[in-house]
């Protein structure tokens, strides 16, 4: 049995996931890990990645199931004790096969650790948050203020990156991005498997949310990191995308908001929906003019 089952979720993707995989066994040997590839009914020649890499697990879906039921299918698949979650746009590089996995083998409270997760240009994407709150909508990372006034305090509040990145230790956070996680399956077998009615996005908030409810630790650990090049799949399916991250914004509200917040749920669900109109708009308008400002997701 291997040590690591690895999953990727693969939508329209694909030589990008060849990539990402390339860059996994630079890394680390093929008898170490066991990679599980679900395809989510890609039309760009999903079978590459079996030609390229003949030891991978591809199973495809017959249609688009989501992130969340997806990565679902390969953690059942699979029987690996550790789980290492990865975005086929990722790149991986040193660390994350020794570094992380032995932090990960000597603290056993730890459900989840997330690397430190680097832009092409170097630079720290902001992947340790603080749990969501309704001001996350105005400050969160993709927001337009946030991108505007990115040093304000209440995104900062929001994106833990700066303070995280001055203590250079792992670190105790919130929660951390599903772009790359490790995962303990005993953890899962206890707090259960991602939600998948969460379509796409906020299913790794949930997940870390309900890890800590269950007294397992969420760890940001920067001696490991990988490349991320955010957004690939999204912008190529930008209204899908967007519709997804305001429907599981509000799901995600709904289900660990207080019974009293339930009175402010309309609230809410008015002002996604209006954040959904702006970014949509913005994107029309970048699609006429030009980009205004990089869009990450």
């Amino acid at each position: 049995m291997a040590d690591v089952d690895i999953i990727i979720v693969n939508f329209e993707s694909s030589a990008l996931t060849v990539a990402c995989i390339d860059s996994i066994y630079r890394q680390t040997s093929a008898s170490n890990v066991d990679i599980w590839v679900i395809d989510n009914d890609s039309s760009d020649n999903p079978d590459q990645i079996k030609t390229r890499f003949p030891a991978v697990h591809l199973h495809r879906n017959t249609k688009n199931v989501g992130f969340a039921a997806a990565v679902n299918q390969a953690i059942k698949k699979g029987s690996a004790p550790r789980i290492i979650l990865v975005n086929p746009d990722a790149s991986v590089n040193e660390g994350l096969f020794d570094q992380a996995l032995e932090y990960f083998r000597e603290h056993s409270d730890v459900g989840i650790l997330g690397p430190r997760i680097l832009e092409t240009d170097g630079s720290i994407q902001a992947s340790a948050r603080s749990f969501p709150t309704p001001l996350t909508a105005l400050f969160g990372r993709q927001s337009l203020l946030s991108r505007l006034f990115p040093n304000n305090r209440l995104t900062k509040t929001n994106l833990l990156a700066d303070e995280i990145v001055k203590q250079n230790m792992p670190t105790a956070v919130d929660w951390v991005s599903g772009a790359c996680m490790l995962i303990r399956r005993k953890a899962v077998e206890e707090v259960g498997l991602l939600d998948d009615k969460f379509f796409m996005y906020w299913e790794d908030a949930d997940w870390c949310r309900r890890m800590w409810k269950s007294g397992w630790k969420v760890i940001y650990y920067p001696d490991a990191s990988v490349i991320h090049t955010a957004g690939e799949s999204s912008r190529k399916n930008h209204m899908q995308s967007s519709m997804a991250f305001h429907q599981s914004a509000y799901r995600l509200y709904k289900k660990h908001s207080p019974n009293i917040a339930k009175y402010w749920w309309p609230v809410v669900a008015g002002a996604l929906a209006v954040r959904f109109l702006i970014v949509i708009g913005i994107h029309f308008i970048q699609s006429l003019t030009g980009p205004f400002t990089r869009e990450r997701s």
